[in-house]
């Protein structure tokens, strides 16, 4: 395993491989899916800082065996205890079969795990997981389910956090919602339970007419109602685009999604 950690290094460093390559054995892909990974911390587990340390390098090392025995020895991964970079070969591993080895490694290695993958040419593999990692954090700070995702999965939100004046416009459409935080976590429920008002009112644990009275008071502090095209699709750009904002602004810092 350390031969395989040595390589992904040195791809992901964009160095010459060959030597390493010989000593280890493992021959070099033409292309490979370049694989981003988040490693939840694990909650349930308590007592010394030091054994909570060393549970989450166990599960580091279990979810890296289980890409391993999934994928062979031509996976290459570097991962720590939050997670890191795996470089899976292809066509060895297809298009269609690295999500299914991603969930299986997964569920083996017992971690709900949130990747992203790019596809790259062994060449290209530093920039390659630049876009990965860059994929990730919009997912992680989003807050999207854990899964595999790709650039087609994440390109409008991509795009909505690419620092500029547009993202700041958008999210300052919220900010007549501070100080309201119920009105903001209802709007991130509502349009994450796919506007349907009861699972909103069953999520928030309150009366579906209150979900109703709260939606009218946005639309009334924002002037974008949400239960029109245009004002929901405003609003929900606005919440993409204030997630990566907050990250600036203390105030505001982890409030959504």
């Amino acid at each position: 395993m350390a031969e395989t950690s040595s390589l992904a290094s040195a791809l992901l460093a964009g160095r010459p491989v060959s030597a390493i390559a010989r000593e280890s054995g493992i021959a070099i892909a033409d292309e490979y899916h370049v694989v981003a990974l988040a490693i939840p911390p694990h909650h349930d587990h308590h007592g010394p800082a030091a054994d909570v340390a060393a549970e989450a390098r166990h599960r580091a090392h279990r979810l890296q065996a289980a890409l391993a025995e999934r994928g062979g020895t031509a996976v290459l991964s570097q991962l720590s205890v939050g997670g890191g970079t795996v470089l899976i070969p292809r066509p060895r591993v297809g298009d269609r079969d690295i999500d299914l080895l991603i969930q299986h490694a997964a569920r083996s290695a017992q971690i709900p795990v949130t990747a992203t993958v790019v596809s790259s040419t062994a060449a290209g593999i530093l920039a390659a997981a630049q876009r990965a990692h860059e994929l990730l954090d919009v997912a992680q700070r989003l807050r999207v389910r854990h899964g595999v995702y790709r650039f087609d999965d994440l390109a409008l939100e991509y795009q909505l956090t690419r620092p500029g004046p547009g993202r700041e416009y958008l999210a300052s459409l919220l900010d007549p919602l501070d100080g309201h935080p119920e009105l903001r976590n209802t709007l991130v429920q509502h349009i994450g339970s796919g506007l349907y008002r009861q699972q909103t009112a069953r999520i928030l644990n309150v009366h579906v007419n209150t979900v109703d009275y709260r939606l009218r008071r946005i639309a009334q502090l924002t002037g974008l109602d949400p239960g029109q095209p245009a004002g929901l699709w405003y609003l929900q750009s606005a919440l993409v685009a204030y997630a990566f904002s907050s990250a600036h602004r203390p105030d505001r810092q982890g409030e959504i999604c």
